[in-house]
């Protein structure tokens, strides 16, 4: 790192006597701390970078820059509140490429729908049944892995040598995305399904009842899934309600041996055999049958040897890895992408994460060397464990990597401020965001007033 980098003398003191709350370091860690109004926030000018390894190596006080601290303010320096972004911004942020997949798709069935009762849709007439079939066929496949892993496999390697960024970036919004096909051909599927067994109703007289019963009982089932997958009734049960999951991929399911460090109550780091790409996820559970959970993988690479995993403790099943770590798990073989396989298709990028999120996000950083890492957390060395640590210093050189302890500096960095000044410094063309649903949103916000592209965690809509 240069010796004439030095941090920026706009920074912050903690008020005297004002020490950080047991509580708020564990908020800091999930990414969620916002700080007290005086927490010390560091500008980054550009190539200064933060490598906390090396800063407590060598005992400097300005951690991570090896050059001297400035003399901190006479007066503690008020952080300034956060400007609320624009109804704009906001509604942009909301109405996302998956909203508007499901609203194209949903009206469009929709208007076939009206059309068809009103006697002015022959085709959906005579043919209710390929209607039915095709929008729960297209429902399906817009969530099967191996088609996903296709779409990825033909837009990374069609598109990275020449396409122009905003095509990149409309086929990477797509890729997160296409949930929003999913849900909008399945209530279509149901809906068209329902005005089918209506027809049937209608013409009972030349109809078996058979058929009628079957009818109604196939309508039941299929509400009751589809409804069983909105957000506010999945949020009232941590397990699936049918093991319909996991029925396709049993060629690819295996019961693998497994190595589980615990460095700490909180993080269980999981160790398997082979080498992976960079970008993907893996399902785990402890039976062949039920309740498979989804994690980031890291890994140096396909013939590295290994990928690990890193499971943060929140629920039944990541507390029981910690309490009772087992020697084998059940694993899918096919590995699914998440949005940040997408990074291969960019020429530079940033990659943030909070806390556990670095699970996502650290194969990224380590198989590429055009991507800048930056890692927000708490005493993440202590947290997370050597094997963590060892991945990302062996890999990432300082200048490509910020690795901020919320615990020694008292707090947060201003992320977006943080952001802006990489995307600068880095020459990044893309950011790709692994944090809480807060955090997730403010450097969403932030990027977007700033122009900066960004693609951010996605929860249930």
């Amino acid at each position: 790192m240069s010796g004439e980098a030095k941090w920026s003398h706009h920074e912050q003191a903690l008020p005297e006597g004002a020490p950080a709350s047991p509580t708020a370091l564990d908020d800091a860690e999930k990414g969620i701390y916002d700080g007290n109004p005086a927490l010390p926030v560091l500008a980054m000018p550009p190539n200064a970078h933060v490598d906390e390894k090396k800063a407590l190596e060598s005992g400097s006080a300005s951690e991570g820059t090896g050059a001297a601290a400035p003399s901190p303010p006479s007066a503690p320096v008020k952080k300034a509140p956060r400007r609320k972004p624009s109804k704009w911004i906001l509604f942009q942020l909301w109405f996302n490429t998956y909203r508007k997949f499901f609203t194209f798709v949903t009206l469009l069935n929709l208007a076939g729908i009206i059309l068809a009762a009103l006697g002015r849709f022959p085709y959906a007439e005579n043919h209710l049944g390929a209607l039915v079939l095709g929008n729960l066929l297209m429902a399906i496949m817009m969530r099967n892995e191996l088609f996903l892993r296709f779409l990825y496999l033909i837009s990374i390697y069609g598109l990275r040598s020449w396409a122009p960024l905003w095509l990149k970036l409309a086929v990477t919004s797509v890729l997160q995305h296409v949930g929003g096909i999913h849900s909008g051909c399945a209530i279509s599927g149901a809906a068209w399904l329902v005005f089918k067994i209506v027809d049937i109703i209608k013409y009972r007289t030349v109809q078996h009842t058979s058929v009628i019963v079957t009818g109604i009982i196939t309508n039941l089932a299929v509400i009751i899934s589809v409804l069983s997958a909105f957000p506010w009734i999945r949020k009232y049960s941590n397990q699936p309600l049918l093991p319909n999951s996991v029925l396709i991929p049993w060629l690819t399911l295996r019961e693998v041996p497994v190595e589980v460090e615990i460095p700490s109550p909180k993080v269980a780091v999981l160790k398997f055999q082979r080498g992976m790409q960079q970008g993907l996820l893996g399902r785990i559970s402890r039976t062949s049958i039920m309740e498979y959970h989804a994690f980031g993988i890291i890994s140096e690479g396909r013939k590295s040897g290994c990928h690990y995993m890193i499971c943060g403790v929140q629920g039944d099943f990541t507390r029981n890895l910690v309490a009772d770590p087992p020697k084998t798990l059940w694993t899918r073989e096919l590995k699914f992408a998440g949005v940040g396989h997408a990074s291969a298709m960019f020429k530079r990028g940033i990659r943030i994460c909070t806390g556990t999120g670095i699970g996502a996000a650290l194969s990224t950083c380590i198989q590429s060397p055009n991507w800048f890492l930056i890692w927000i957390g708490s005493d993440q060395e202590k947290t997370f464990g050597p094997t963590i640590t060892r991945l990302i210093y062996d890999n990432i050189p300082p200048e490509r990597m910020i690795l901020w302890d919320s615990k020694k500096r008292g707090g947060r960095p201003d992320s977006v401020k943080l952001l802006k000044e990489v995307w600068h410094s880095f020459g990044a063309e893309v950011i790709f965001i692994t944090s809480n649903r807060q955090g997730n949103d403010e450097m969403m916000q932030g990027c977007r007033e700033a122009g900066l592209h960004a693609f951010g965690t996605l929860w249930d809509f």
